[in-house]
């Protein structure tokens, strides 16, 4: 099983690029099931969740194909399993997307509830329920889901109970092929929800108010193949603009949309880093301190959860007390024991962390839980003083692609150890 060894305390320098968004990638393969002509995707990422959705597709009956240039071609001719088997998908949260695309396109649906990080609850009922909404026969029995439609599936309206990005996803792409008007309410606005409909509509579909919270489907017979560049990670975006505020660093993140969070860069500026950004680049320049700020979690454009755990890394070496408020999964302060063991001086009451600072972090021996604590870790022990172990990275390859790479690049002293 793969390690990082990370000694710390080394100035970053120069360029850190930032690859397409796994986040978005994994919705557009999925919907690579609703026609049976080619698309191929650009800049899509190299990490293990995308391995394990390519392996789903090809399950299902897609021939997949990596090209020459890095882009991938997905061409599902024929659904020969309408399903995702826990085998295949017991490491990956995200097999729920194919839920929509298949009982669309099949009339018939049968997946695995699903795995991956132990962060808490992602409630499968509002997909449930949303198919249940398109005229769908819903049972949920031995570990997995079966949706039936086999007179498919009709247009109609429905409100999401609470925000969900899959769920939103999932239903879109299931309304994209059902007769009739859908109309989703309450729907997620994250940017990866936007770039979803670009795909879709340039496969045929008809959608309108992606990126807002109520998105109308018009439901048409078929759709066609198309080419669909993946936007940029903005999640790994902020976990390397972090890497180079708290490695007190100038580098600069090339290749993002710094739009797309700009709910952290704010919250940068109020701890008194220097962040500079442009149309698709964001750089950071070495301050004398950093000030403690709180942060409280919100579905997009608020404070995006998945870069929670890396700007409590952050807060550890800032001056004075932060509060840091998770509201979306309940479980999502595992990364909290590992930092202590660093140094790190955090107490948890419920869904807040108190983090006093400045901490003296030293190296140690810690151990990755879920994909974005790893991350932290990873920019703990970049700034820690000694030499740092980070056991099960496999969490860290879930979604980041070759970071170790991009970060030795930049100065940092890291490397992938057996």
């Amino acid at each position: 099983m793969d390690k990082f060894r990370i000694t710390g305390r080394e100035t970053l320098s120069g360029e850190l690029p930032v690859s397409g968004s796994k986040n978005s990638a994994l919705p557009a393969l999925a919907a690579c099931l609703l026609t049976e002509e080619p698309v191929i995707l650009h800049r899509v990422p190299r990490v293990k969740d995308i391995g394990t959705m390519l392996k789903l597709l090809e399950h299902n009956g897609a021939i997949v194909e990596w090209l020459e240039d890095g882009s991938l071609r997905i061409e599902a001719k024929k659904i020969v399993n309408p399903e995702a088997p826990y085998e295949i998908v017991k490491t990956m949260r995200a097999s729920s997307l194919v839920l929509g695309p298949l009982a669309a396109r099949t009339g018939v649906a049968r997946v695995s509830v699903p795995g991956g990080c132990s962060i808490g609850a992602r409630p499968i009922n509002l997909h449930i329920n949303g198919l249940e909404h398109l005229g769908a026969t819903v049972q949920q029995e031995h570990g997995y889901i079966e949706a039936t439609a086999p007179d498919g599936l009709l247009g109609n309206t429905v409100h999401f109970e609470r925000i969900t990005v899959t769920g939103t996803e999932d239903l879109m792409m299931a309304a994209a092929l059902a007769r009739g008007k859908t109309v989703l309410e309450n729907a997620a606005r994250e940017p990866e929800v936007v770039d979803l409909a670009e795909l879709l509509t340039k496969m045929g579909a008809r959608i309108q108010g992606a990126g807002s919270s109520r998105i109308e489907i018009e439901g048409v017979e078929r759709l066609r193949g198309a080419e669909h560049t993946i936007i940029a990670d903005r999640i790994e975006a902020g976990t390397l603009v972090i890497a180079g505020v708290i490695t007190n660093s100038e580098v600069t993140v090339t290749g993002c949309v710094p739009e797309h969070f700009a709910a952290l860069i704010s919250k940068l500026r109020r701890a008194g880093a220097r962040v500079e950004e442009s149309a698709t680049a964001v750089r950071t320049t070495p301050v004398t301190r950093l000030r403690s700020v709180d942060v409280t979690t919100e579905e997009h454009p608020g404070f995006a959860t998945d870069l929670q755990a890396q700007f409590l890394a952050l807060m550890t070496v800032a001056t004075g007390i932060s509060f840091i408020t998770e509201n979306i999964f309940e479980n999502r302060f595992m990364h909290v024991p590992e930092l202590a063991r660093m140094g790190a001086n955090i107490r948890i009451e419920g869904r807040q962390a108190i983090v006093a600072g400045p901490s003296s972090l030293t190296g140690a021996q810690v151990m990755c839980s879920d994909l974005r604590a790893s991350a932290s870790l990873v920019l703990a022990a970049l700034v820690a003083r000694g030499e740092s172990i980070l056991d099960r990275v496999y969490h860290v390859d879930r979604g980041y692609e070759r970071i170790e790479d991009k970060l030795r690049q930049a100065g940092a002293r890291i490397e992938r150890i057996d």
